[in-house]
């Protein structure tokens, strides 16, 4: 039996809703649950074929587990190895260097010092730094936020350097970026799952939390909305995520990637609305499904993205030694008395 788990928090309607989903299709030898954990012992594998991961970025104890349950041959969702190293400032430059349009973005200082470290700490950064060369680069209005972690926490729109310089002040020891605004004719949020299979929502991120996702909105041009999923498929791959939603600004008719570094993203039914829950819950379904039956014991399941397996796919250039003759030594001539 190929045990599918789901590994959550405080979420309720997503996660029952998977669970129960996966047991109806009735799929031999395949069982879906919620993830039951007791004690955890380094490199024993876990019951589980596939565990759907919904909280690990919350739970550093939960994140240590998947980790052991990876190397050991579950396949966790998402790879809990490029969770833990990925950020928004990275994933930034990762989209630009494989063509998707991104805002320009710098990334900023902490306001205050880390822990233990005093001013002997930060002998390599130039001071003050070049803030006239940021503000003409970015512009005003601008947004600044961490440049890790999800959602819309500690993001500030600021309109002029006095208003940064004061925000930024607020944020203490958090490392920020700072952002273009995207003035935008429409707005996107789109599930991608299996790095494939993708769902476009229209989406007004002004809006209050629970009226974001828009309903009965004005049809859109099907060349943009093939672009935009073309630009999703494009980043999960690169990225290696196998449950992830893209955001999407779109001004003069290009959608700019504005947030992508979303692998538990928002799936409750009270936000994101009957229709948009319904086809998350059954596309994820499907995909636990396909990679429990894909698993094979005693091997790593993960996926990876194309920007770590290209690292790896170039053929090493071999080191071939050209045979030289050897020229004979020369008898040693009696020195002249």
């Amino acid at each position: 039996m190929k045990k599918i788990g789901i590994l959550f928090g405080q979420e309720n309607t997503f996660p029952a809703a998977f669970v129960q989903r996966v047991n109806e299709k009735n799929i031999k030898g395949i069982v879906a649950e919620a993830v039951s954990i007791d004690m955890v012992q380094q490199a024993a594998p876990t019951d589980y074929a596939v565990i759907i991961d919904r909280i690990s970025q919350d739970v550093p104890f939960y994140r240590a587990y998947l980790k052991n349950a990876a190397i050991s041959g579950t396949a966790v969702i998402n790879n809990p190895f490029w969770w833990s190293a990925d950020e928004k400032f990275f994933n930034n430059a990762l989209a630009e260097k494989i063509g998707v349009p991104v805002p320009k973005t710098v990334l900023l200082p902490s306001h205050a010092r880390p822990q233990d470290t005093n001013e002997n700490s930060f002998r390599n950064m130039k001071f003050p730094i070049d803030w006239k060369g940021i503000f003409d680069y970015i512009g005003f209005p601008a947004y600044m936020k961490p440049f890790a972690g999800g959602g819309w926490k500690s993001v500030y729109r600021v309109t002029d350097p006095q208003d940064l310089f004061n925000k930024h002040a607020e944020t203490q020891r958090l490392v920020m970026m700072l952002q273009e605004e995207i003035v935008f004719e429409s707005y996107f949020r789109c599930y991608c799952l299996g790095g494939k299979n993708v769902h476009i929502m229209q989406y007004e991120p002004r809006n209050p939390h629970h009226l974001r996702y828009v309903q009965n909105a004005p049809p859109v041009e099907k060349k943009l909305l093939k672009k935009i999923e073309d630009l999703t498929i494009k980043l999960n791959q690169a990225l290696g995520y196998d449950f992830n939603t893209v955001e999407f600004a779109v001004r003069d008719g290009i959608p700019y990637a504005i947030d992508f570094c979303n692998p538990a993203p928002d799936a409750d039914i009270h936000s994101v609305g009957q229709e948009n829950f319904d086809w998350i819950v059954e596309n994820a379904a499907n995909m636990a499904i396909e990679k429990a039956k894909a698993y094979k014991a005693g091997q790593m399941n993960l996926t990876w993205g194309t920007f770590i397996k290209d690292q790896f796919a170039a053929p090493v250039k071999k080191t071939t030694r050209t045979a030289t003759k050897k020229t004979p030594a020369k008898k040693a001539t009696p020195a002249k008395k």
